[in-house]
């Protein structure tokens, strides 16, 4: 004769609808820390990312810093090595929160994270077509740090909008700011502008972020 094991915890009825509610307030919680706690790292790659590399940028042109100077292609390059470890930071973090996750989410995550990519190519191929129709180095200087701002700005407003993220919707609204009003300053302070707004905004933005999931 044998007999059934007894049920685990895991596999009894539970025992009121209030139970069930808050379980599945449970596992949504879950589900949300695992998309969103890995966000704070990624605003922290792309502070430094703009901080340091607009100020590098600030640094190679003259009339620009006043304390020091670095060699303009030296400056360029800091630049590109922060914003390519910015993007490999985003994605490897980016694929490990959407690792397990099915469904409208996880959707939504793959197109999101694709936009960055896709759109940012797109602004750089822009850029690339009006240097070969006679913008100046000077121009150009302006628009590629505009632009990457607002592509962005728009881009955290997606966001804030798929995942009704506050913190998105103000670290996008500052950013897009910051790349409308920097041009006007003129060219190299416009680099000075982009640092401390756009590279302050996702310093600010990853502690809040950082400190919100602690309270969670």
């Amino acid at each position: 004769m044998t007999t059934n094991p007894p049920p685990s915890p895991d596999d009894e009825p539970l025992s009121s609808p209030d139970e069930a509610l808050a379980l599945i307030r449970e596992q949504q919680r879950t589900v949300t820390e695992r998309q969103i706690g890995g966000v704070p790292w990624i605003l922290s790659a792309w502070a430094v990312s703009w901080g340091v590399g607009f100020l590098a940028l600030w640094s190679g042109y003259d009339g620009g810093n006043p304390w020091f100077r670095v060699p303009l292609p030296v400056g360029g390059a800091i630049f590109g090595v922060l914003v390519i470890g910015a993007i490999v930071v985003s994605a490897v973090l980016g694929v490990r929160m959407n690792r397990g996750l099915r469904g409208p989410s996880n959707f939504a995550g793959a197109v999101y994270g694709i936009s960055w990519s896709a759109v940012s190519l797109a602004a750089f191929m822009i850029g690339i077509a009006l240097l070969q129709n006679g913008m100046s180095s000077s121009l150009a200087s302006l628009y590629f740090p505009a632009v990457y701002a607002l592509v962005a700005g728009a881009l955290y407003l997606m966001g804030a909008a798929l995942w009704r993220s506050v913190d998105q919707l103000v670290l996008g609204s500052v950013i897009i700011v910051a790349g409308t009003v920097a041009p006007f300053f003129g060219a190299p302070t416009n680099n000075l502008v982009m640092a401390v707004l756009g590279g302050g905004s996702f310093l600010i933005a990853a502690i809040v972020m950082r400190l919100s999931l602690r309270r969670r």
